[in-house]
């Protein structure tokens, strides 16, 4: 009797685990082709925008409320590697007087320019020089400079400003004004929609007035 009972109770054991083993099997497959989304999205990836963020100012409206004296104070992490006064010496870097407007990687009293710059092309435009100091391994893969960049527009725009006021003076592009709609349009419009509604309703009363006096005519007759 005990040795049915322990067979019985194997067997009630070993089905159950099939039973499991089953329904775990079924849940790994039809789960991997519907996986959930978690609530939270892993870690934010520094530098990349959120969906729907907004881009910010443009350059040419930084550049416009730039600071050229906080510029300087900025420019005091440089100083280690660059001179700015006129006719300084280079350095590690290159003197930096007059270099906003200059061909990039070319003349400074003999500095040795990387290949990478030296053949870059192109002058040190505002934008250049935002793109440049916001990440210079960015914009020229491969160059010397060991500076990581700035990630402040405001702060780019403020180090342009003091550079450019160092020997440049080059003028600041012009801020693009919002684009304002043609109040003549949009009254003419109106107009003309007001319009529309005197017909429309001048339209219905004559409807109105015919129907009348068609129905009258048919009653005296």
């Amino acid at each position: 009797m005990t040795d049915r009972f322990n067979t019985i109770a194997g067997w009630i054991l070993f089905a159950g685990i099939v039973a499991f083993g089953l329904s775990s099997i079924s849940k790994r497959i039809f789960d991997a082709d519907s996986p959930e989304r978690p609530e939270q999205m892993g870690y934010a990836i520094e530098g990349v925008a959120e969906e729907g963020a907004s881009e910010g100012p443009s350059l040419a409206m930084l550049l416009s409320e730039a600071d050229p004296a906080s510029g300087e104070k900025i420019f005091a992490k440089c100083v280690a590697c660059h001179t700015i006064d006129q006719g300084g010496a280079n350095g590690i870097g290159p003197n930096l007087w007059g270099t906003v407007g200059e061909p990039i990687g070319k003349g400074k009293a003999g500095f040795a320019f990387s290949s990478v710059l030296a053949d870059h092309g192109g002058n040190w435009t505002f934008e250049n020089l935002d793109e440049w100091l916001k990440s210079p391994r960015s914009f020229a893969p491969g160059t010397k400079m060991s500076f990581a960049g700035l990630g402040s527009g405001e702060d780019r725009a403020d180090v342009i400003a003091y550079l450019n006021s160092m020997g440049s003076n080059m003028p600041f592009p012009e801020v693009e004004a919002p684009a304002e709609e043609d109040a003549s349009d949009d009254g003419a419009a109106e107009g003309a929609d007001q319009s529309e509604v005197e017909n429309a309703e001048e339209a219905g009363a004559d409807a109105v007035t015919e129907e009348a006096a068609e129905e009258r005519e048919t009653f005296e007759q």
